[in-house]
């Protein structure tokens, strides 16, 4: 057995080999839009701009500006080509984003073979195999009646956005495979496809080309294609990393458990094991104790070609919200070939580096120890991450468990309005105070109580409070189940001395006062600011499709204009049907006819849709669609 142990190379990073705020992925390849070069020749029907625009409320009214980076599919009767890439794939992760015409259907065909479709498919309640990220179905003209279709899969949930807006596609997908002689042994699978931050397939196996596939037959390595001759489409930021067949893998693993109080890896080395033992998973075994404890594991490393490769190693015994930093309840390292790649000091849990190997076999070495547990953090797991150069993100050797006796436990709203009060994760930070409302549209929202703030909205299913109730429940976190647009976490309503004024974080002079439901089982939230009252209302229509916001507000005697502020983020533009689409085409704010909007700069490089609260006769109302 040969260890090529001079052959590791460390690359200096930023972060060196501690712990990281969040975690490294390699970067994914692109696909040039800044000409079409990557792709096959085509018909006219394909073009890049630099801008598109798709009307919400009637088909074929799209505006193309000049330029690069968005491909666009305007099909006619004499040019309504496919576009394939010249780039050909087996294992494949794929990401992109796009955006449908009203009524418009397109798709993505992996090897150009299989599809994810794409469609218009906003607010559709019982979305079926045609509609948007539906796995098309197979189809055989041979089959009686209505049968020619077969094997389609409809997508778990519908979070679709509105025509004209941007959506995103991350695609993971398994080639089939072949023998030596060229039979299919396996069939391909889509092991995962997300649909706007929504998981709505995992491991759905086709056993074939899909309808309307550049190619029928099956082969390892296929184009990626974009169907071009049904509707108008434009896509952008395609991206992808392609894998071998060739997984990294971990054999020959010995472990020495050890038991006491060590403090530090040094100590434990001066220890002597209880136990010596032959394992096949990456688990801390032959030790009685659940804490005070360590283990050394060796075993050999092989990697299938030479390259560079992303290590990641967690104890989870060690959170990573440490609310006693001070006191580091364990510690890790990793060598390879003799040299430390990764070492843990207990300030956080987990630690990541990257490592050039060549091709071949390394001795490898995992250090870990264990000096007391957390009531909140009390999985004596770990976890040994592996991807790159052709490796998909593998936890290698992990230990085969029983599942869970308790599954996802999800609150959903499905014939009324449902309330929940929780925590929430916001923009990083935990909201304590908020209560979130589902509706059997499927649009939903959250605000915070304490501080008055509108945090988010979703569309799909409502809540997963897991981690509210199952065991302990210490982080207390409610969970979104759909498509989350997260706001900045601001005041909704401000007085500013003049409109150039900047907008408060918070506001000292708010008061809550409670909620109210009406017969519907929707809540409205009262409030005082300084001496003005307000009334704050969602209501759901059309469908889902909007999120309509009114807030009833007697002013006070404050000095300075009253203001609410409709929407912030790095972009604001007014399109020709009067929309206002916010964060280059994120969502869409509709304002009253009459409405007098102010869109400003700010000092960050913030554009805000401010719109001024006026009172008549002793009480104003402000009132505006969010449309998604």
């Amino acid at each position: 057995m040969r260890y090529n142990s001079l052959s590791i190379l460390f690359f200096l990073v930023l972060f060196g080999f501690t712990g990281m705020a969040q975690k490294r992925e390699l970067p994914n390849t692109t696909i040039s839009l800044q000409n079409l070069n990557d792709f096959q020749p085509a018909a006219g029907n394909w073009q890049l701009a630099g801008d598109v625009y798709y009307d919400l409320k009637k088909a074929g009214k799209e505006k193309i500006q000049p330029g690069s980076g968005i491909l666009v599919n305007d099909p006619s009767d004499k040019n309504r080509d496919n576009l394939l890439t010249k780039m050909e794939h087996g294992d494949i992760e794929l990401e992109l984003d796009f955006m449908m015409d009203k009524g418009s259907n397109s798709g993505i065909y992996l090897q150009g073979r299989y599809e994810v479709q794409l469609f218009d498919s906003w607010g559709v309640q019982s979305p079926t195999a045609a509609d948007c990220g539906a796995i098309y179905e197979r189809w055989d003209e041979s089959r009686p009646g209505d049968r020619k279709g077969y094997e389609g899969h409809a997508p778990a949930v519908n979070v679709s956005k509105a025509p004209g807006l941007w959506q995103h596609y991350k695609i993971v997908f398994r080639a089939p495979r072949f023998n030596a002689q060229g039979q299919k042994t396996e069939n391909a699978v889509f092991v995962q496809v997300i649909h706007n931050g929504v998981v709505i397939h995992e491991n759905v196996e086709v056993t074939g080309p899909t309808r309307a596939a550049a190619f029928q037959d099956e082969q390892p390595l296929g184009p990626l294609m974009i169907q071009g001759d049904h509707g108008r489409v434009a896509i952008r930021n395609i991206s992808y990393k392609a894998f071998g067949t060739e997984p990294v893998t971990l054999t020959g693993l010995t472990l020495k458990a050890y038991e006491g109080g060590a403090k530090s890896l040094d100590e434990l080395n001066k220890m002597t094991p209880v136990k010596e033992m032959d394992i096949r998973a990456l688990a801390h075994q032959g030790s009685g104790t659940r804490d005070e404890f360590g283990g050394k594991i060796n075993g050999t490393i092989n990697v299938p070609r030479t390259g560079e490769y992303l290590f990641s190693l967690e104890l989870d015994w060690i959170p990573d919200d440490n609310n006693y930093p001070e006191r580091p309840n364990g510690a890790g390292e990793m060598i390879i070939g003799g040299k430390k790649v990764i070492s843990i000091d207990g300030e956080r849990g987990d630690a990541t580096t990257m490592v050039q190997l060549e091709a071949g076999e390394h001795p490898i070495e995992i250090s870990y120890l264990k000096n007391f547990g957390y009531w909140y953090a009390q999985s004596n797991d770990f976890t040994l991450t592996v991807e790159g150069s052709g490796v998909p993100r593998t936890a290698l050797n992990t230990p085969l468990r029983a599942a869970e006796p308790v599954g996802a436990i999800m609150v959903l709203a499905e014939k009324e309005p449902v309330m929940l009060r929780s925590f929430i994760e916001h923009n990083g930070d935990k909201r304590t105070h908020t209560i979130s409302v589902g509706e059997p549209g499927g649009a939903n929202y959250t605000l915070d109580l304490g501080t008055g703030d509108f945090l988010q909205f979703w569309r799909g299913n409502f809540m997963e409070t897991t981690p509210m109730w199952h065991g302990r429940g210490e982080s207390q976190l409610g969970v979104p189940m759909g498509s989350v647009i997260e706001l900045a976490g601001s005041p909704t309503l401000a007085y500013l001395n003049d409109k150039d004024m900047s907008w408060p974080d918070s506001n000292t002079a708010y008061n809550y006062l409670g909620y109210e439901v009406d017969k519907n089982g929707r809540p409205t939230f009262n409030y005082t600011l300084g001496g003005a009252s307000v009334k704050d209302v969602f209501e759901v229509n059309e469908g889902g499709r909007k999120l309509t916001h009114s807030l009833t507000v007697i002013p006070g005697q404050e000095q300075g204009e009253l203001w609410c502020r409709v929407a912030a983020g790095n972009e604001i533009k007014k399109l020709p049907n009067g929309l206002y689409a916010i964060n280059d085409k994120e969502y869409l704010i509709e304002l009253p006819r009459r409405a007098k909007p102010v869109i400003r700069n700010t000092a960050q490089n913030v554009k805000e849709l401010l719109l001024p609260v006026k009172a008549k006769n002793g009480a104003t109302e402000v009132k505006y669609n969010i449309v998604w």
